[in-house]
């Protein structure tokens, strides 16, 4: 598929479902098999097939219920290499009232949380805000691959050998802006793009020289299928930093790292970003990058478009998750106007543009799966 070879069909798969969908699913008629948003709280997530989050750093469940149901394709699987911080830092409360705690969490950030209701933290204090962090996190961030791989290590590359899913490296939350973002925080990070440009600089480039150095490694004893990285660097009308910054920063360390890949054989190389991203697209594609997901409709993002400007990028999800929500002939007029132009042309997997949103009823979601499958069966044969 990633190829734009002919296939008997692109891939049966979506990003995620929120854990609200779930619950009301299973009220709605979904078989209840294997449950696993038991523990998570409203608003957080399960990863469906397209989710290539590294385990090390995110606890997230995937989803099994909606997977069988739909007899969906075997998801992306991320290698069990720690690509950031080893040891991660100790989880532990700083403190905590009726009203709120305040935690530390495996990346060394600090956060506060409503214990009452749920909602996004309110970010503290970060390991790397300034050089100083930074220089003392090196210590996080020494390649070496025997201290980041699980004691199975071996036994598990014989297992993947024989896979029948797709293998890759890195994943959240591993990116130039995405890395420095969880270390460093968004406003912090933005002020230094100005203030302190060679901080950022040297950086982003200690990470390109870190992950050519550990994938090296681990690609020395495996072949994998992609390269993935979590940017999350864009909102509704656009990314957070200019195209020119993006050229200045992270142009430079992406295209040392996909140029080290493809060497390592190493084709398809995925970046995960929410938001409108039309403007970064052709950087990306300049930085190496070959593929992008999930190009959220309400910010934008038009696939079709895109495909006619772009005709070798490899595009993942861009199904308006508003319109399945809105019943039968708006999901009609979503896949029709989409799918079939998009499958011809070749290079692409819809999936619905990020999580599953709870305004999605069961009902809505088996018309709009089962409409989707039967386009893609049609589409490229």
């Amino acid at each position: 598929i990633m190829n734009f070879e002919k296939v008997d069909r692109t891939l049966f798969w979506e990003m995620g479902y929120w854990k609200d969908t779930l619950d009301r699913w299973y009220q709605e008629g979904l078989p209840k098999h294997q449950d696993v948003t038991s523990g998570l709280k409203p608003g957080e997530g399960v990863r469906g097939e397209n989710a290539p989050h590294e385990d090390f750093f995110s606890d997230r469940k995937r989803d099994v219920d909606v997977h069988d149901y739909f007899n969906f394709d075997p998801g992306i699987v991320c290698l069990p290499v720690n690509s950031l911080l080893q040891p991660q830092f100790e989880k532990k409360t700083l403190e905590e009232t009726e009203e709120y705690i305040i935690f530390q969490d495996e990346l060394g950030v600090q956060k506060k949380m409503n214990k009452k209701e749920a909602s996004r933290p309110q970010f503290l204090k970060w390991p790397a805000q300034d050089r100083k962090g930074f220089e003392e996190l090196k210590d996080y961030m020494k390649p070496f691959l025997r201290d980041r791989v699980p004691p199975d290590w071996k036994e598990r590359l014989k297992q993947h050998v024989q896979r029948d899913y797709p293998l890759t490296l890195g994943g959240y939350p591993c990116g130039f802006y995405g890395t420095l973002r969880f270390l460093m925080g968004e406003e912090n990070l933005l002020l230094n793009f100005y203030y302190d440009p060679p901080f950022v600089k040297d950086f982003m480039n200690y990470l390109a020289d870190f992950w050519i150095e550990l994938w090296g490694q681990a690609l020395s004893e495996i072949k994998v299928d992609c390269v993935n990285f979590w940017e999350d660097m864009a909102y509704r009308s656009g990314p957070f930093i200019s195209p020119d910054m993006f050229r200045e920063f992270m142009l430079p360390p992406y295209q040392r790292v996909t140029s080290f890949l493809r060497e390592m054989g190493v084709k398809v190389i995925l970046v995960d970003t929410d938001g409108r991203i039309e403007k970064l697209i052709p950087l990306l594609l300049e930085a190496g990058i070959t593929a992008i997901f999930p190009f959220e409709v309400q910010a934008g993002n038009d696939i079709v478009s895109f495909r006619k400007k772009y005709p070798r990028l490899q595009i993942l999800g861009g199904i308006d998750k508003l319109k399945v929500a809105q019943g039968k002939d708006a999901i009609d007029e979503e896949l029709n106007s989409k799918v079939s132009i998009m499958l011809k042309e070749g290079g692409y997997i819809p999936h619905i543009d990020h999580h599953v949103h709870p305004d999605i009823s069961w009902e809505d979601f088996k018309y709009y799966r089962t409409l989707l499958n039967e386009i893609i069966q049609k589409g490229q044969k």
